[in-house]
């Protein structure tokens, strides 16, 4: 079957069971330019409007060569747009944050609303327009090299909560969000424009799921209260789902978030979310076998394997027994796309991506998936 199918059947979207569990990953830098030169092939980079985000929907011919059964493209910058070197090494963005690259990521070191106290201030902030001329170029561009028999995921996190704390500092936005500021509000609706924005025109041109993303948890609880992630977020999902599933009422919805977010996990089931990304490891709530006796078969499941610990130690027998482990918990009958929970760092070696890659790839040949 190709890759596509074995997606769809794994998600239930097509009848039939898939010969194994299908797989995502994504790939730093460093490791994409190791394949690259392994390979042969060429490493496209688009780079995305949000610095950090550019790994997530690069190098889709060297990921899907290695074996990945899934691309992912989103919005990059404008045709002819470049960062805006500020001093030494930090660049100025499309959004007017100031960006330092780190040995792993790119850095906010400065938010464009950090002062910000009133609606007025919110109103005459110069956002990017989700529409530039280009910002969908490399997206079309892969859409059409794998659309047919890839499953194509269109990204757009940093949707709603995490890009508007971006803009103005966590400690602010946070602040601010307690306090009830009325600016908050304005905020968040220009965020959601420019993140409905994205994923509408991602929709329009025949990605299969908008993968939308927040990081709502830490390792122990959720950054906010339920309650107002509930009274604040849901809502604004559950609008721009609606408007998403007008244009494509088969497009699957994603949702990402790192940390223990268990507690929301009933919540992204009845605003529309068909997708729990990224199940991350040793976090409170994230246990496979409750996480399907509790949701199986009312949301799909996709992540899960340890990149923190696991990964990086390079054990292969212990990252074998723990694909299979998840495998068998998750992805009997079918509902898991099996991928690490974030992007694989340097400090995990290639032969150990590769052998991540030949375990999954050997579940169809163990009988890993069963009724």
């Amino acid at each position: 079957m190709t890759s596509k199918e074995r997606v769809l059947r794994a998600f239930h979207r097509i009848a039939g069971l898939p010969d194994r569990p299908p797989l995502q990953f994504d790939l730093c830098r460093q490791l994409t330019e190791r394949f690259q030169a392994e390979l042969g092939i060429k490493a496209e980079y688009s780079p995305s409007y949000y610095e950090d985000l550019t790994y997530r929907i690069s190098a889709n011919a060297i990921r899907t060569a290695l074996g990945s059964d899934c691309v992912v493209v989103g919005g990059t910058v404008p045709a002819g747009y470049a960062p805006e070197r500020v001093r030494d090494d930090i660049t100025l963005n499309e959004f007017g944050m100031e960006m330092k690259p780190t040995a792993l990521y790119v850095e906010v070191v400065k938010c464009p609303l950090k002062d910000a106290s009133s609606v007025e201030d919110v109103r005459k902030y110069p956002f990017p327009d989700a529409y530039a001329p280009g910002r969908f170029a490399a997206a079309e561009r892969d859409i059409a090299l794998f659309g047919k028999d890839y499953f194509v995921i269109g990204d757009c996190e940093l949707s709603v909560f995490e890009l508007a704390w971006h803009l103005t500092g966590m400690q602010e936005y946070l602040l601010a969000l307690a306090m009830e500021e009325t600016w908050i509000e304005a905020l968040n609706d220009r965020v959601e424009t420019w993140t409905l924005g994205i994923a509408t025109q991602l929709v329009e041109r025949g990605v299969d799921a908008i993968w939308f993303g927040e990081d709502l948890g830490s390792q122990t609880s959720t950054l906010i209260s339920p309650d107002m992630w509930r009274d604040k977020f849901k809502p604004r999902y559950a609008r721009m789902i609606s408007a998403l599933k007008k244009i494509n009422p088969s497009v699957m919805i994603i949702m990402h978030s790192d940390g223990a977010v268990a507690p929301l996990i009933d919540d992204f089931i009845e605003m529309g979310i068909e997708v729990y990304n990224p199940v991350q490891p040793n976090v409170a709530g994230s246990d496979p076998r409750e996480l399907a006796d509790r949701y199986g078969g009312r949301i799909n499941f996709f992540g899960g394997i340890d990149q923190q610990e696991l990964l990086p130690s390079g054990d292969l027998p212990a990252l074998e027994a723990e694909i299979r482990r998840r495998a068998e918990i998750l992805g009997a009958g079918g509902g898991y796309l099996m991928a690490p929970a974030h992007i694989i760092q340097a400090d995990t070696a290639p032969e150990t991506v590769v052998a991540m890659i030949e375990a999954v790839k050997s579940l169809g040949l163990r009988g890993a998936i069963t009724t």
